[in-house]
């Protein structure tokens, strides 16, 4: 067992080295779930598909169809 004991330095050091390490882990992780991230990579992948040709056929489709509706009730309200 010779080459398997650790002086208490050693083990103080390796808790040091453990702690400083999820400090790390911590702040990445603060980082990573922060409401102003989370809400600008949403805005980002929301406005790449908006701009898409897809994005772009499905936004002019609704807002014909928004149109359509819009004018559907104001032919209604006025009967």
């Amino acid at each position: 067992m010779v080459g398997t004991e650790r002086n208490a330095n050693q083990i103080r050091a390796e808790i040091d080295k453990a702690r400083d390490q999820l400090a790390v882990t911590v702040d990445q992780l603060t980082d990573r779930l922060a409401p102003q991230r989370l809400m600008d990579n949403a805005k980002a992948a929301m406005i790449e598909k908006a701009t898409s040709p897809t994005g772009k056929k499905v936004l002019g489709a609704s807002g014909v169809l928004l149109t359509l509706l819009v004018i559907r009730n104001l032919r209604r309200s006025r009967r």
